[in-house]
């Protein structure tokens, strides 16, 4: 079935291609309005792929139909009602629930332009353009992703939201990570009543290495020996890795988003539940070679809306590296 819906997408996309070579020096109208339909298709084949597929982001519910205009509006769910248990007092109480709404714009992301003179094109002997589009897809997947990671990170250490220090081995100026810190943040989530299903803990490439490292000396089984892959789960926690890590400062608190600031790389904890990403617009800008008689270049760029947020400030934590 998927290959057949493939081979109709496929020819499709030929139908459309040659239908605009056809209709190039027609009229005017038809030429805009083909042009038009090939954006609106390379714009929904960089929707249709952008998943964030095998990531720890997949793990993120999509709230898309949240959006509109690119803004979403979130809702933090007031307390759970209590629970009653072999009640014989009558009335039961009646409570309300006390619901916050905020409105968030989706954050904006542009590609620099990329551009392909038709001497290139002629001499290539693969589909440079499609190429060019594709590499943008992968570099806005990449880029979300890591800005993604660095707004579920918790702002600060506070009560509801840890941030705790490595204890293990001084190392080329910096604590390993062991399984005692995980013990660690596990109660500290457990104190805070964090649902154990849906804690998800991101790790950063140097703690990635440190549990596998306690692994071979332990035989702890951080290591999924059959594909040679971090174990799935282990102390209650979904563990992912990503090389794209927020840093922090030694006194716990989150640098900037892309600040040249140097800092603590640090492992993420988010619960799957208390958080949401959204897509919004997405759009190609193309500037075809023939619309350009000086340069005789296409230039493609795209544009992309897109949020990743906790819902709430609690359920969050990281784990950054001691230095002393």
């Amino acid at each position: 079935m998927k290959t057949k819906l493939l081979f109709r997408s496929l020819i499709a996309f030929a139908a459309l291609i040659v239908a605009s070579i056809s209709f190039a020096n027609d009229a005017p109208e038809v030429s805009v309005a083909m042009a038009l339909a090939m954006n609106e298709l390379a714009e929904k084949e960089l929707i249709k792929h952008f998943r964030h597929a095998g990531t720890w982001l997949a793990r993120v519910p999509s709230k898309n139909n949240w959006v509109n205009n690119d803004v979403i509006k979130l809702t933090d769910i007031g307390a759970d009602p209590a629970v009653l248990i072999n009640n014989n007092t009558y009335p039961i109480n009646v409570s309300s629930r006390a619901d916050d709404s905020v409105v968030v714009s989706l954050y904006k992301y542009d590609t620099e332009n990329t551009k392909i003179s038709d001497d290139e094109v002629y001499a290539l002997p693969y589909d440079k353009v499609g190429s060019v589009q594709m590499q943008h897809r992968e570099t806005l997947e990449e880029e979300t992703e890591a800005h993604a990671l660095h707004s579920l990170a918790p702002i600060e250490d506070s009560t509801n939201t840890p941030v705790i220090v490595t204890t293990g081995e001084l190392v080329d100026g910096r604590r390993r990570l062991i399984s005692a810190d995980l013990v660690t943040l596990k109660k500290k989530l457990d104190l805070l009543k964090v649902p154990k299903a849906g804690r998800c803990l991101v790790l950063s490439a140097d703690h990635i290495a440190d549990l596998l490292l306690e692994d071979k000396k332990l035989d702890v089984q951080y290591q999924n020996h059959t594909d040679g892959m971090i174990a799935r789960n282990y102390y209650g926690f979904e563990l992912y890795e990503s090389v794209f890590s927020p840093v922090y400062s030694a006194a716990k608190a989150k640098i900037a988003y892309g600040s040249a600031t140097e800092g603590l790389a640090a492992s993420i904890l988010f619960h799957a539940k208390t958080t949401a990403k959204a897509r919004g617009t997405v759009k190609r800008y193309m500037g075809k070679a023939e619309d350009d008689p000086q340069n005789r270049e296409t230039v493609v760029g795209f544009r992309l809306y897109f949020l990743a947020i906790p819902m709430r400030a609690k359920g969050q934590g990281a784990i950054i590296d001691a230095t002393e």
